[in-house]
């Protein structure tokens, strides 16, 4: 699979499954990552020939996140094995597609702390959380340490953070970090195994939880913690324990 043109779609497009057009939406249609895709080109690090590893890595990992993230219908993700399919984080349980489909990425990728807890935010609530304080989160593949049917890379994330967070923390109470308005960016590793038509049959996620968090804070950030009567949304079903 060497020439770009006999890749599949989701190895060579990063908005593949966008065109998906029968697909069940989370939000009754495709999404739109036009603003998120102009600020990784004006903002990124790196720039990848088309066809060479680091890209085809990279846009099956965009394609699998826009699955992940907003098809509510596991039979729908076309990324994936579904018979095999798998994702762990630092080590821990292995979430499977349609527990992912409950929790969100968000849940599956955080730690419970002072700042951020899962089992006290839902999926619609750790998307809102996120989405609220930076409204393009980028991701772009840093470097590729081996190819298939075990990929290996660094990957970097980063954004803006614009807005207030705020989110559940493990004590079930409102954390609010004032906004610095400055770049948050965070890096980790994955090792992903992928059958051959490039479909994702498992994904180990290796970073600190915690980066994020000291990102929002960084600069001296100003948190509070509520004690008002607002009460977290209730998750269904978080099978992930960090």
């Amino acid at each position: 699979m060497s020439e770009a043109s006999a890749l599949p779609d989701i190895a060579s497009n990063p908005d593949a499954v966008l065109g998906d057009t029968g697909a069940t939406w989370r939000n009754g249609q495709p999404p739109s990552y036009r603003r998120t895709r102009e600020y990784y080109e004006q903002t990124k690090k790196k720039t990848w020939t088309g066809g060479s590893l680091e890209d085809i890595v990279s846009n099956l990992v965009k394609n699998w996140e826009i699955e992940a993230s907003y098809k509510t219908d596991y039979n729908d993700w076309r990324t994936v094995d579904q018979g095999a399919y798998t994702f762990s984080c630092n080590g821990g349980p292995n979430v499977s597609g349609p527990d992912m489909v409950n929790v969100g990425t968000y849940n599956a990728l955080l730690s419970s702390s002072k700042y951020y807890s899962p089992e006290h935010n839902s999926f619609e609530g750790s998307h809102k959380t996120f989405k609220r304080m930076m409204p393009v989160f980028a991701w772009e593949v840093l470097e590729v340490y081996s190819g298939p049917p075990v990929v290996s890379f660094r990957w970097r994330h980063w954004g803006e953070m614009k807005m207030d967070y705020v989110g559940f923390n493990d004590e079930g109470k409102k954390c609010r970090v004032k906004a610095h308005r400055g770049l948050i960016d965070i890096e980790g590793t994955l090792v992903a195994k992928v059958n051959d038509k490039l479909q994702i049959q498992s994904i180990d996620v290796w970073y600190d939880p915690m980066s994020l968090f000291h990102e929002v804070t960084k600069d001296g950030a100003e948190v509070l913690i509520e004690e008002g009567t607002d009460t977290p949304p209730t998750p269904s079903g978080c099978p992930v324990a960090h």
